[in-house]
Parts: C-alpha cells; sequence; structure tokens
C-alpha cells in the first residue's frame, strides 16, 4: 500500500507539473521570401478572370510618391497544389479558394514564423468581390507590418554608432553601420549611403509646437517646411539649386503613429529646383508635445531610372525605430 500510494503520488505530481507547463509549442520554421513579395495562393481559373483582377486592384496597386510607378507587392501567383512545402513558408500569404461558405481573416504564423496568411473564402464572384473589399486594408497593413519587422531584423545586426540624432534631439534611431553622417548643424542631421546610381538619406529637424495648426492649409504648409528646409541645408549639383517638394504632385498625407506618438505621414516626390533632379520621399512629422515641438524626420532616395520601392522601404523601417529618451 504504501509503494501504491507512493507511486500515485509521483504520477499526480508528474501530471501537475506537465499542466503547468502548459501544451508544447509546435516548431515552426523561419519564413522565406524577399521584402515586400506575396504569395497569393487561388486557383489559376480564379486569377485570370475577374476575382484575380479584384485581387490585383488591391494587392498590385501603385505604391505611392514612387517614380517609375511600382506596385506595393510583387506578386506570385501559385495553385493551391503547389503551396507545400518550403513554399508554404512564405512570409506573406493571401490565400483564396471557392467555397460554400464565405468568410474573410488573418492568421498569423500557420506554417512559418513570422508569418501572415491573409483567408478568403467565396462561392460567387460577389462573395469574392465583398470579402476582398472588406478585408484588404487590414491585410495590407498585416502584410507591411510583419515586411518592416524583417527588414528591421536585418540592418539591426550591424549598427551605426554615430551619436548625432540622440545628441541633437534627444532621440534613438536604429540606422545600418554603412550610413554616414552627411551634415549636422544646430537642429539639423543628415545621414546617407551610396547606392548602386545613387544614395538614400536621413534628414532629422524639428519645428515649433504650434506648427500646422490650420487643416485647410496643411499640406500647403509640408510643402513650404520642406522647401524652406531644403534651400537651406539640402544643396543641389550646381550653385543656386537645391531640393524643394515637385510642384506637379501635392504629397500623400496619412495618420500616423510612431515612436509611440500621434504623427502624419508625407509620401511624395521631390526635385532639384533649376535642375533635372528628382526621387521620392516619406516625411514624418512627430507630435512631441514632450519637447514642445513637432521632431520631422524625414527619408528620401535619389536612383534615376531604378525602382526605388524598396529603397524607400528600408528607410521606413529605419525611420519606424525611433525612440524617445525616458522622459520625453
Amino acid at each position: 500500500m504504501k509503494k501504491i500510494g507512493t507511486l500515485t503520488f509521483a504520477i499526480v505530481t508528474l501530471v501537475m507539473l506537465s499542466c503547468n507547463d502548459g501544451p508544447k509549442k509546435r516548431f515552426l520554421p523561419p519564413s522565406t521570401g524577399g521584402v515586400n513579395s506575396l504569395m497569393v495562393v487561388m486557383d489559376t481559373e480564379l486569377w485570370k478572370g475577374g476575382v484575380g483582377d479584384k485581387i490585383r486592384e488591391h494587392f498590385a496597386k501603385p505604391a505611392p510618391g514612387l517614380t517609375p510607378e511600382q506596385s506595393i507587392f510583387t506578386i506570385t501567383q501559385i495553385p493551391p497544389q503547389v503551396f507545400k512545402g518550403a513554399t508554404a513558408y512564405s512570409r506573406s500569404v493571401l490565400f483564396v479558394e471557392q467555397d460554400t461558405f464565405s468568410l474573410a481573416h488573418i492568421k498569423t504564423n500557420v506554417f512559418a514564423k513570422p508569418q501572415k496568411v491573409a483567408v478568403i473564402k467565396g462561392e460567387t464572384y460577389n462573395d469574392f468581390a465583398n470579402n476582398i473589399d472588406s478585408l484588404a486594408g487590414m491585410a495590407i497593413s498585416a502584410f507591411k507590418r510583419v515586411e518592416i519587422e524583417e527588414a528591421q531584423k536585418r540592418f539591426t545586426r550591424s549598427l551605426t554608432k554615430e551619436k548625432a540624432f540622440e545628441e541633437e534631439f534627444g532621440i534613438s534611431l536604429k540606422v545600418p553601420s554603412l550610413y554616414k553622417l552627411g551634415k549636422r548643424e544646430k537642429n539639423f542631421v543628415w545621414m546617407d549611403i551610396q547606392i548602386p546610381k545613387g544614395t538614400m538619406n536621413i534628414l532629422a529637424y524639428s519645428m515649433p509646437w504650434d506648427s500646422f495648426t490650420n487643416d485647410s492649409t496643411f499640406v500647403n504648409d509640408i510643402v513650404k517646411m520642406r522647401d524652406s528646409i531644403g534651400k537651406k541645408y539640402v544643396p543641389g549639383p550646381y550653385e543656386g539649386t537645391f531640393m524643394v517638394t515637385e510642384k506637379a504632385f501635392a504629397p500623400y498625407i496619412y495618420p500616423a503613429q510612431i515612436g509611440g506618438k500621434k504623427a502624419a505621414e508625407a509620401r511624395g516626390v521631390w526635385e532639384i529646383d533649376g535642375y533635372p533632379m528628382a526621387g521620392p520621399f516619406l516625411t514624418y512629422i512627430i507630435n512631441d508635445k514632450e519637447n514642445n515641438r513637432k521632431l520631422v524626420l524625414e527619408g528620401f532616395t535619389f536612383a534615376p531610372s531604378e525602382e526605388k520601392r524598396d529603397y524607400m522601404f528600408e528607410l521606413e523601417a529605419i525611420l519606424k525605430t525611433v525612440k524617445f529618451a525616458t522622459g520625453s
């Protein structure tokens, strides 16, 4: 009896320990794929028809502010029977299936990690169209977040030790070590990196807290700000030339959250006043109330005749690493 009691106690203890441990987590291989790549898994006939057109309308639309024009994702379509093995490890996946059950949702880390899988099912074209329209915005945001995290993971392996942003503005930015300090003045820091046929650039400066108080002139005020900063700090190749906002196209403006603070995101095209040079820019105007200022972070690229989406995406990923000093 004593032996049986001891054995029972041991078994109960083992079961209790097992329960405390919780269920074993399933092993997931690391996800794969180029940045901004989207795997679309759907029947080829659906892809060639109206449902495919609806997918392309949302997921292959042009990225804002790019010259030349480029879609927000590089899409690869495969039929469901091919989606297995290493193919299923793609980081961003859109799964579209004809089914009597209509649904649209997003799953996380299904076949690999990190991974986002958007699932859309329907029976008729209207089912698909409604589900695609309702899910597309959330799916694009989810795909972008996982792609940003992947880009950050790649470049944070080797970071610059430059302290200009910290010393001038009380912020930290995770900037790859290949970026070099190009210019530093009071209230202005510029870092850049040489790329094939051009440069990628990061700027930081601040504006008074009461800037941009009129919603009706917000876009024009951003243009004026950028143009004044360009004239003062960002010269063109010849004397008297400098960077301004492209006059023919107003910037795209979006609400944003950067470094835990509310911000405005502006995307558009810059040009050199008086000289044929241009490229895309991304500007964040951050409400840094604690420091009584608007902190401005900007990335812009010069790479003539090159596709610039992934360059701008890297700059976005860098700017989104901003952290404010404790108490800011």
